[in-house]
């Protein structure tokens, strides 16, 4: 490759001509390509943002100037433009790159991201910094089409509006997110290209280009006439007159020198903010059809000339996620009360399935978990069933809705949370650690996690047809392959199963936790150690008298759960056997995820580390029982020397 392999930051970049722009971009597609193949990655959304990367550095001064990208799943050519190249390869692998922006990864990731909607309120948090300190360098944040319909990031368009400050917003219009762009928002970006064709805004910027050698004055100019000659057409007071925002768009996405002109025009705007409409493909360049919304957002390794991913001869079970679908559908089905509901992750929570057969009864509200949950708690006042599906880490979005329009309310609404624990490639902004510990305080709720896919079948039913709020968290990946062919069954409410019974030490293990539980059991069993296994089945409420029981039976109690030790099951154990003054009468480890970030890697080696497999909670056991009975014979010589 002629000119990235000497390309080691931008600033040799910004050593090249503006003709040359587009090889490099076309080398940077080519080694994504190349590198995705063997390891996976977020293909899609990185081949359709390549220009826009090489456009702001080429354009910016970075890191001087600041670059503020959202989510992160387009940052590829960032990253292979800021000096880390020779590292992709290793991206979302342990010890790797991250899949996303860190700030500690690199002075060129001025802002960590892996949520969506977040770039506009940071950008406009460093661009009032700047003011403040009576600096002088530009900031430009990249958002892309559904993003920008997140609440958060229309809050920081009416702020940025109303300060006036420095500010480029660069907006990536690919009309889809992971799925495809839902919501009046992605309407109203449709009909400015209406309005407008791509070939006169074409003609108009390459006449800025001619009219004065390089980038000048008239760019400027042309900047400014954009308001008054476009506005009126293409965005009838929507951004520009109302919310004081200019406007240049829209431009081709792909093609470099167009990006440039628009971008070197925004940077002449000095009097508030002004947004770059870009147009661009997602998966641009990729072999395969590049509108396939799904297949190509986070690909497994594939074939590069084909685009088809790599089939394993290995047959696996489903995933938790597909047989939730599933589920639903049938569920559906004979109950019309039932509707679901995502936030832009159809196919990721499996609520794609519920689309295609209940379309008037399934929902994707886009990149807004807020609205989710409060759009389920109104049709839950009016009598129906309401399940939001939402990966544990992005319910967190949603915080204040879930206790105050929902809790608070006692309403009847399913909260379904997908990828809960370790996500594994994803990292840390996308481990599901935290549901058990920030839903475990609301009022009204019930927390649940089965221990297998059938359970959690059992368990959907269990939530639906609770009265009030309810709560169930399962891992991502293939269930354990048990048989799910019954219908499903409604549990008792905070009933818990036990699986075992040993006298020596028991196990309460919660959700994915199970599985190596009994496994270390097993295990101890060789080792002439007996011990019960309890699937605690619920973290709220807790099975009370069955818990006291085994602390007054046992003299050493593992909890295991796969999320954060503060404010976990854990906790509510330590908590309840406080409350009963227990605590002194049994040694209590709790095994769970320690107070620190856990990396991106992959999942089993991750929970090994922590403990959390058959071998560490087999070892806690063991651990505990030698510490219980040391603790024995001490109080027997203290009771011998009294």
């Amino acid at each position: 490759m002629r000119f990235i392999s000497e390309i080691d930051s931008p600033a040799d970049l910004r050593q090249l001509h503006v003709e040359d722009l587009q090889e490099v971009a076309d080398e940077i597609r080519a080694f994504i390509i190349e590198t995705c193949s063997r390891i996976g990655g977020h293909t899609g959304a990185s081949l359709g943002a390549v220009e826009l990367a090489v456009a702001m550095h080429y354009v910016f001064d970075t890191p001087r100037d600041r670059l503020v990208w959202d989510v992160g799943h387009q940052a590829y050519a960032h990253k292979i433009l800021t000096g880390r190249r020779d590292q992709l390869h290793t991206i979302k692998q342990p010890g790797g790159l991250s899949g996303f922006l860190r700030r500690e990864e690199s002075e060129f990731d001025t802002f960590g991201a892996g949520h969506a909607s977040t770039s506009l309120s940071a950008a406009l948090g460093m661009a009032i910094a700047r003011d403040l300190k009576n600096e002088d360098f530009h900031v430009c944040a990249l958002i892309g089409d559904s993003s920008l319909a997140g609440g958060m990031a229309m809050e920081a368009v009416n702020q940025a509006g109303h300060l006036k400050s420095r500010l480029i917003v660069l907006l990536n219009d690919n009309e889809m997110s992971i799925a495809p762009a839902v919501g009046a928002l992605s309407r109203y970006l449709n009909r400015i290209k209406e309005a407008q064709s791509y070939q006169h805004l074409k003609e108009e910027i390459g006449d800025a280009l001619e009219s004065v050698p390089g980038i000048g004055g008239s760019l400027r100019r042309a900047a400014k006439s954009f308001k008054d000659a476009i506005a009126a057409a293409v965005l009838p007071g929507a951004l520009v007159n109302e919310l004081g925002f200019k406007y240049i768009g829209y431009v081709d996405g792909h093609n470099v020198p167009m990006l440039v002109a628009a971008l070197e025009a925004a940077k002449k705007v000095d009097d508030g903010p002004v947004i770059v409409h870009a147009l661009t493909t997602k998966g641009k360049g990729f072999p395969n059809p590049e509108k396939n919304y799904y297949a190509y957002h986070a690909t497994g390794p594939f074939d590069p000339k084909t685009g088809l991913p790599f089939k394993s001869s290995k047959v696996s079970p489903p995933t938790y996620t597909k047989v939730f679908g599933q589920t639903m559908c049938e569920l559906m089905q004979s109950d019309a009360g039932i509707v679901a509901l995502t936030a832009a992750m159809p196919d990721g929570t499996g609520i794609d399935q519920v689309l295609e057969r209940f379309p008037d009864r399934a929902f994707d509200v886009g990149i807004a978990e807020q609205h989710a949950v409060t759009f389920s708690a109104g049709m839950a006042c009016e009598g129906l069933k309401p399940v939001a599906a939402i990966y544990s880490t992005f319910l967190q979005r949603g915080f204040d809705q879930v206790i105050h329009d929902v809790c608070l309310q006692d309403l009847n609404v399913t909260f379904a949370m997908d990828r809960a624990g370790i996500v594994g490639a994803d990292g840390p902004t996308h481990h599901g650690l935290l549901d058990i510990a920030y839903l475990r305080g609301y009022p009204n709720i019930v927390l649940m996690a089965p221990k297998d896919e059938a359970e959690m079948r059992d368990m959907l039913l269990t939530a639906i047809e609770y009265p009030g709020p309810a709560a169930l968290r399962y891992p991502r990946g293939n269930g354990l392959g048990v048989d799910i062919s019954g219908s499903p069954q409604k549990i008792e409410i905070g009933k818990a199963e036990v699986l075992t019974e040993g006298e020596d030490a028991a196990i309460v293990a919660y959700g994915s936790m199970v599985q190596p539980s009994m496994e270390a059991a097993e295990e101890l069993l060789q080792k002439g150690v007996k011990t019960t296994v309890v699937n605690a089945r619920f973290a709220k409420p807790l099975d009370e008298a069955l818990l006291v029981k085994l602390a007054s039976t046992h003299s050493v109690i593992v909890t295991a759960e796969e999320a954060y030790l503060a404010g976990g099951f854990g906790s509510a154990l330590m908590e309840l056997l406080e409350e009963k003054n227990l605590l002194d009468n049994v040694k209590l480890i709790r095994m769970g995820v320690p107070d620190e970030i856990v990396t991106h890697g992959d999942p089993k080696e991750l929970l090994a580390g922590y403990g959390l497999d058959s071998a560490g909670i087999s070892a806690a056991i063991l651990d505990g029982l030698e510490a219980a009975s040391g603790k024995m014979e001490q109080n027997k010589r203290l009771r011998v020397v009294r």
